[in-house]
């Protein structure tokens, strides 16, 4: 398996056959963790690579394939690129988790059921926070075909035409799937090749790896000259990283000392590079990456360095703890059933934030028509263009109102 150059994102409602569909495309089951197995959803961002393989004597879709033997012919089949899929939660309650997901994509395939109206209330808030972000790379995908007849499964395409209308969405190709039962997976395949390209990346650029997972591979009773130093997952958005580099990661961790409080960066070594579940020695940007260090494992156990940034020494953007944003606000909240007007940002009023794959919550010092001054509660490293997804407390959950530009 090559390593994955681009980072398909699968979103839409909860239960709409997300997880299933990565795992027809990839082999692997992405909800793994003992709470998502027990409740049946997804609650952490899920990774899973494929390599899409194309067979040289069978005509399109059906020369498509994941499986290195042409299941239509039995004929060797030809690698043509490594994707990564980024499993996005659908429940509404996981919308900061979702907003993670999407800082790394580079597309996106947004899955709607056939059993179901549409849009449902996720449906509708992913397709928002995807279309405020910027991903215009998208397929649509209406799945559970098997469980309706053919004349529900035209009229729900009619449903999604109306439902994308005026969005990035509006021209993007649909098509009927089963994940369950494998059917049109190749059709797919094909539809991914033509319509999410490999983006053009800035490789001459200093590294910058936004973390989306960081974890502790040590099993319980390790013995200590056995245990590994922690591994932290993401991806790589320009530059590129070697085996036994020095890693900065930024802000780091928290030092209170004297009733002041600051956040100092991590210094490691890179002692190990994956890349499409293989070992490299050098990383490039597309696709996730999984990199061991020489950290302390309870540094990066729990996913507790989700949302920094690592790069080489002195080149990582600035540590903020106050920022300035340009807004750009939604008229009316999505993913409710009341779909009420947003209204103006308020003085003294709490924000969730999203940059890159930090999550973080800020407090607006000054508000005035377009622009708003913030104090988070977590600092963040980010550079001066980067862009926040917003969310406003309305009831009791967060809700995506709009998004920012971090101007300085």
């Amino acid at each position: 398996m090559s390593q994955p150059c681009v980072n398909i994102g699968m979103v839409g409602h909860v239960d709409h056959g997300k997880t299933t569909l990565v795992s027809a495309l990839s082999g692997v089951w992405t909800d793994s963790h003992s709470e998502e197995m027990k409740r049946g959803i997804s609650i952490r961002l899920g990774y899973a690579d494929a390599t899409i393989r194309k067979c040289p004597n069978c005509p399109e879709p059906q020369c498509y394939t994941v499986s290195e033997t042409c299941p239509g012919c039995g004929e060797p089949s030809e690698e043509v690129r490594t994707v990564s899929f980024v499993d996005a939660p659908g429940h509404e309650t996981l919308m900061a988790t979702m907003l993670s997901g999407a800082a790394i994509m580079d597309g996106a395939i947004l899955v709607i059921a056939a059993n179901e109206e549409c849009p449902q209330p996720q449906t509708k808030e992913h397709l928002m926070a995807l279309n405020i972000i910027g991903i215009k790379n998208l397929i649509i995908v209406q799945n559970k075909i098997d469980l309706v007849s053919k004349e529900e499964v035209i009229d729900h395409y009619k449903q999604i035409k109306r439902f994308v209308q005026g969005t990035v969405a509006e021209n993007a190709p649909i098509i009927p799937v089963s994940a369950q039962q494998n059917i049109n997976i190749d059709a797919l395949l094909q539809l991914m090749e033509e319509h999410i390209p490999t983006p053009e990346y800035k490789i001459d650029k200093p590294a910058q790896m936004l973390i989306a997972r960081s974890f502790d591979i040590n099993k319980p009773g390790t013995p200590i000259e056995q245990i590994r130093g922690g591994v932290i997952g993401g991806t790589l958005t320009e530059g590129f990283l070697s085996n036994g580099e020095d890693l900065e990661i930024r802000p780091g961790y928290k030092l209170e000392s004297e009733g002041t409080t600051r956040w100092v960066p991590i210094v490691t070594k890179i002692s190990k590079i994956f890349a499409g579940k293989e070992p490299v020695d050098k990383a490039t940007p597309g696709g996730l990456l999984a990199i061991g260090t020489s950290l302390d494992p309870a540094i990066t156990k729990s996913d507790s360095l989700v949302g920094q940034v690592a790069g080489k020494p002195g080149t990582l953007p600035p540590t903020r703890d106050v920022f300035t944003l340009e807004l750009n606000l939604l008229e009316r909240v999505v993913g409710v059933i009341d779909e009420a007007e947003i209204g103006s940002i308020r003085t003294s009023e709490p924000l969730m934030l999203n940059v890159g794959t930090a999550t973080t919550v800020g407090v607006v010092t000054s508000a005035r028509k377009n622009v708003a001054e913030v104090k988070l509660k977590r600092p963040v490293c980010a550079s001066a263009g980067s862009m926040v997804a917003i969310s406003r407390r309305i009831g009791s959950r967060w809700r995506l109102i709009g998004v920012g530009v971090i101007k300085s």
